[in-house]
């Protein structure tokens, strides 16, 4: 049963969600709105039975100290709410938790049940994948939906993806037989440079997020964690041959993929987002959490702790990796690739 007191009536709600696990490489998507969260200081209004969803054994609980006195963190999934301000107010009901470990149709179910009581009228899922893609170039973000009304009314792709699936892609199906419009946000991580956090990754999102919607987002310190996140990459690539080699094949391919995409349309929206930001300027926020923190740089170019992993000679790809391709490929360790079907 679904109680909503305390809840204000939102106005012109949109619901934000994000899930740690398969759907969610270098963490981008979890920490975008993790960030959002912190920067507008959300307030959690419920979260969901973590005994329904989670495999404990796969998604282990944590104990900590408050104080001297024992307290364990459930994995779960809580819904917070924020109200953004200025001449057009406009609520945000931000969703973040983990893959479910089962009964994926029960979980989403319950998230449209809040949705329907909140007057959610959009639902925008972000996720990360990896692909072919290179670190100095800016972050691809794809927008796909199912709903062809809605694909050419936001200028987004129509999901012609077919294949294993995460949360991200069930509960874009969901929202779609529920009527309800919904989005998924896809940001290309590199793949040989997959650990967390990427803040380049996590600023793309927001940014086609804030266009998408029609709203300004506080940024905080992530432009600066991006170029110091790009640097030290660019560093440790430069110290291996054949990974700076790789890097600049992905380049060559990446610029002749995109080279017609370098319009006026491209660039009137880049502009545009430059005036909104210089007229409104920035609210002083802190960004902190997964979005500042620094890991072990030499971990960047590591995909197991027998050292670094030679990059497959590359194929040049015709066009970039699908939109809609699920999470972190083959080398993921998911464990619900089979939950959705029960």
């Amino acid at each position: 049963m679904i109680e909503l007191e305390g809840v204000p009536e939102l106005i012109d709600p949109v619901m934000v969600a994000a899930f740690e696990g398969w759907n969610d490489a270098g963490d981008a998507a979890s920490t975008a709105v993790a960030h959002l969260d912190r920067e507008w200081k959300g307030e959690v209004f419920a979260a969901l039975d973590a005994e329904d969803y989670y495999d404990f054994q796969v998604n282990r609980p944590t104990v900590w100290l408050d104080g001297g006195v024992r307290k364990i963190t459930w994995p779960t999934t809580r819904l917070s709410v924020v109200r953004v301000g200025g001449e057009k107010p406009r609520d945000l009901v931000l969703v973040r938790g983990i893959e479910p470990s089962m009964r994926w149709r029960s979980f989403c179910n319950e998230l449209l049940g809040f949705a329907h009581e909140l007057g959610v009228e959009l639902v925008v899922i972000l996720g990360a994948l990896l692909g072919d893609t290179p670190h100095t170039r800016p972050v691809p973000v794809s927008g796909v939906t199912s709903d062809p009304d809605l694909a050419r009314t936001m200028d987004l792709e129509e999901t012609k993806y077919e294949g294993p699936t995460g949360i991200v892609g069930i509960l874009q199906e969901a929202c779609t037989h529920a009527g309800v419009p919904a989005v998924s946000l896809w940001a290309a991580v590199p793949h040989y440079v997959s650990q967390p956090p990427n803040p380049k990754a996590t600023l793309a999102l927001l940014n086609r997020l804030e266009d998408l919607i029609d709203l300004r987002i506080p940024l905080g310190e992530l432009p600066e964690d991006a170029r110091a996140w790009q640097l030290g990459v660019d560093q440790l690539a430069a110290e291996d041959s054949e990974v700076a080699e790789y890097v600049q094949t992905l380049e060559e391919a990446r610029d002749t993929a995109e080279l017609p995409e370098a319009s006026g349309e491209a660039i009137a929206r880049e502009f545009e987002r430059y005036l909104r930001r210089r007229d409104g300027g920035g609210p002083a926020g802190q960004a902190g959490g997964h979005a500042t923190e620094s890991g072990d740089p030499a971990s960047y170019l590591r995909d197991s702790p027998s050292g670094r992993t030679r990059p497959p000679k590359p194929q040049r790809p015709e066009t970039d990796a699908d939109p809609d391709a699920e999470g972190p490929e083959d080398t993921s360790d998911d464990s619900s690739g089979d939950s959705s079907e029960d």
